[in-house]
């Protein structure tokens, strides 16, 4: 790996209380971040980047499909499709996610994901595990979920998942109100599997059992769990008031308005994590595509979310340096919004290596443009995109 020295208008680390660097600088030796810096760069530089912005690949836990394909039902040739091009949207790292199904449908998935994720090409987006979205969850709050193939997290069904998915299972997203459910936190995160609350129609307190049994995460926040009330918390509020949990956030307005996305930045700093929750339908054109193995309808390649033939959302187009860009026009400053989508979810899912621009992390970077779109992408220090 050749060393390499960028140099930027404005530099955002994403480490704790690095603001803005204007100008900046990065060096990379052997794949690694080996100084960041403000003002003139130290020595010759390669890369000279005329504008926009210089800062930490994005890290995306919710990636339920791109570019046409369903990660749950993807071949080695969909696999790679997707994260040899996840790069495009400045992601460098991401967790394909899975959303309710049969368990020995969710357990052969993750032993095919298994053989898939080392044969991926060099220079794909990092697959950091599997996120199983269900199928312990509240039929309740199933949202595009299908009612038929929910079930109570009993040890037996948490164990076929666990021996199925050794090593690759890092997140599972379960309502903790259900019959088990902390048992089966318990279960998972002693296997170091992270648990999110979400899918939930949980009081407040039963969230804070979760917590207490060891979750730490919400699953896309204010969507498809039980609101806030001035008398009961529900799974929002105290997502928004535990110091325990970091909460997912599909910033695309349409899930969420900006309002509301803006007010749990400020009653959670440092605990919210942009996520995508995209779908096959992400990155593509108006049309007809699947989730969980059914129909989703994308009404226009605008932004606008794709939908069951009943109107129900159903995961997003988003692209993270949209989500980006989206929090920034809300009115979140840039280094708290880039943070949310690189250090925080990077952090969360155990990975410190990954998510800021400081000495000894991996060299995954995205230059965004003055209007916050991805213009270039870097993989330990390897440009991988255009």
């Amino acid at each position: 790996m050749a060393d390499l020295l960028i140099s930027a208008p404005r530099v955002v680390p994403a480490t704790a209380g690095s603001g803005v660097l204007e100008p900046g600088y990065v060096a990379v030796t052997g794949g690694e971040i080996s100084a960041v810096g403000a003002g003139p760069p130290p020595g010759r530089v390669d890369v000279e980047l005329a504008e926009g912005v210089l800062l930490p690949g994005f890290v995306d836990l919710q990636v339920n499909g791109y570019f046409g394909v369903e990660m749950a039902t993807a071949d080695a040739d969909g696999w790679g499709l997707v994260a040899g091009r996840l790069p495009e949207t400045g992601t460098t790292a991401f967790l394909p996610t899975y959303i309710t199904a049969p368990v020995a449908d969710l357990a052969a998935e993750l032993r095919c994901a298994v053989s898939l994720v080392p044969a991926l090409p060099r220079g794909s987006a990092r697959v950091l595990g599997v996120h199983l979205e269900g199928p312990f969850i509240a039929p309740a709050r199933r949202g595009a979920h299908n009612a038929r193939w929910i079930i109570p997290p009993s040890p037996e069904a948490v164990g076929e998942l666990l021996s199925a998915g050794p090593g690759l299972l890092r997140l599972v997203t379960l309502a903790p109100e259900a019959e088990g459910a902390l048992a089966a936190i318990e279960q998972l995160v002693g296997a170091g599997v992270m648990v999110s609350v979400g899918h939930s129609d949980a009081t407040g307190q039963q969230v804070a059992a979760a917590a207490a049994a060891g979750a730490r995460m919400v699953t896309h926040l204010f969507n498809a769990q039980r609101p806030l009330d001035h008398r009961e918390p529900g799974v929002t509020g105290q997502a928004l008031a535990d110091h325990r949990l970091t909460s997912g956030l599909i910033a695309d307005f349409h899930h969420v308005s900006p309002e509301a996305c803006v007010i749990a930045f400020a009653a959670a700093p440092g605990r919210i994590c942009l996520v995508t929750d995209a779908a096959a339908s992400a990155g593509m054109p108006a049309g007809r595509f699947r989730l969980g193995g059914e129909p989703i309808v994308l009404p226009s390649a605008e932004g606008a979310p794709p939908r069951r033939p009943d109107g129900t959302l159903a995961g997003s187009a988003l692209r993270m340096d949209r989500a980006v860009a989206n929090m920034v026009s809300a009115g979140v400053d840039l280094p708290t919004v880039v943070a949310a989508a690189t250090r925080v979810p990077a952090d969360l899912i155990g990975r410190p290596g990954l998510g800021r621009l400081a000495p000894g992390a991996a060299a995954d970077l995205a230059w965004l443009g003055s209007d916050l779109r991805t213009r270039g992408t870097w993989i330990d220090g390897e440009r991988v995109y255009p």
